[in-house]
């Protein structure tokens, strides 16, 4: 019997998460509390801000996060995501006075 992989190619840079991307999320530079780290998170999963409910942005699934986070303490937290899109870097899209900026892009080819 012939096993799942028995007829697979290996490319580079193919995956069914579309881009994966780091980024770097805080509340303009005082130190985060994990509700609004947490809402943040909700933001970028929503695709929508969770503010005003009127900005429209791409959603994205939270791979994960460094855990160099403490809350009322760190100012900002590195986390890992995934999606087709491109993450707004507009302050407060995802949280009130949030905001992004993204570290790093792994694309699919």
């Amino acid at each position: 019997m012939a096993s799942i992989t028995s007829y697979a190619k290996a490319r580079s840079g193919v995956n069914a998460l579309g881009k994966v991307q780091i980024v770097t999320v805080g509340v303009g530079g005082g130190a985060m509390s994990q509700a609004q780290l947490d809402g943040i998170l909700k933001g970028l999963t929503a695709g929508s801000s969770l503010v005003t409910g009127a900005t429209k942005t791409d959603a994205f699934t939270v791979l994960g996060s460094a855990n160099t986070f403490t809350a009322a303490s760190s100012t900002s937290a590195v986390v890992m995501i995934a999606g087709t899109g491109t993450p707004s870097t507009t302050t407060g899209d995802y949280f009130a006075s949030a905001t992004l900026a993204i570290t790093n892009t792994f694309a699919t080819q």
